[in-house]
């Protein structure tokens, strides 16, 4: 049975999956890398998600990094993992996550093709099929939902969520307002995420419209500056909210928007810039130029002299 009380409180990180020069998968430093997102507070760990390269990786490579964060974590978080691809791979990922231990899973959009919305819900049905994994589905990309077709996910007992990627504040009011109008307990218990890159630009705009709970690539290098975000629009503290936009966060985006794939790209060069050993990405991303990673340096090291003046 679906388990049906899923919080996933706090603030959510999605750990960078690490590479070594030669772009295998770096178990230990992914090791340490999990190891300090847990230190630094992490309400729960999304491995071998959007930000953890999961495009990039095989399916055993997917289940040796969920292997490897569980065994480090050790119960102190839930820990997630991606699944996703064609229906036949998205429906392996959910079964081999539930074999694996995971506290759930993010279920990414279908691979390169997209259908009307009944065959969006059952896509989510036949990856599903008869796990019991609690699932998120990730509704961006390929895999945009309709109110209707969202509340329909409510009939496959496992989801317990939806996170949005699309960006589109209004479809969101529609598909919040429509699940909970149903006034179940299901329906109160759904689950909804903003998982927009740098999702701390758009939070205040999604939290008034009920979905206050994101995922932070920011927590992947700069976790004290997120953490402070996050206590900020919990408290509905707006000066210090849009300190850090105006003081980090918008310059960040303004940089990362300056090429595809900066989403992954950058927060890999701003971890490797703390110190962590996380490695290039693999292609298609690109890394960033030295001009850009001099800019980056200075964007992170203003966010961390605003964050000083917060007290």
């Amino acid at each position: 049975m679906a388990q049906n009380e899923i919080e996933l409180d706090g603030l959510l990180a999605f750990p960078l999956t690490p590479f070594t020069e030669d772009l295998e998968v770096n178990l230990d430093a992914l090791a340490e890398n999990v190891e300090s997102h847990i230190a630094a507070g992490a309400g729960a760990l999304f491995v071998a998600c959007g930000t953890g390269e999961f495009s990039s990786l095989s399916p055993a490579e997917v289940t040796s990094v969920l292997t490897r964060a569980r065994e480090v974590a050790d119960g102190r978080v839930p820990v997630w993992v991606g699944a996703g691809g064609g229906a036949a791979s998205a429906r392996a990922g959910i079964a081999a996550a539930q074999s694996g231990g995971a506290d759930g899973v993010l279920l990414l959009p279908p691979y390169l093709v997209t259908g009307p919305s009944a065959g969006l819900v059952d896509f989510v049905r036949y990856a599903v099929g008869d796990s019991s994994v609690p699932v998120i589905v990730y509704h961006r990309g390929t895999g945009v939902f309709t109110a209707p077709a969202a509340a329909a996910l409510l009939d496959i007992p496992s989801v317990v969520g939806l996170k949005d990627g699309y960006g589109d504040v209004e479809c969101m009011t529609r598909i919040v307002t429509t699940i909970r109008s149903l006034d179940t307990e299901r329906a109160r218990k759904f689950l909804f995420f903003n998982g927009l890159p740098t999702a701390e630009v758009s939070a205040k705009a999604y939290a008034a419209v009920g979905v206050a709970r994101y995922s932070s690539a920011v927590h992947c290098f700069a976790p004290e500056i997120a953490h402070r975000f996050h206590r900020a629009l919990g408290e509905g503290d707006t000066r210090v909210m849009d300190a850090l936009l105006t003081g980090f966060y918008l310059p960040l985006v303004a940089l990362r928007d300056e090429t595809p794939g900066f989403a992954v790209s950058l927060v890999k060069a701003a971890a490797r810039l703390r110190g962590d050993k996380v490695g290039p990405v693999r292609p298609p991303l690109v890394e960033p130029t030295p001009e850009q990673i001099h800019r980056l340096e200075k964007v992170v090291e203003d966010g961390f002299v605003t964050l000083k003046g917060l007290g």
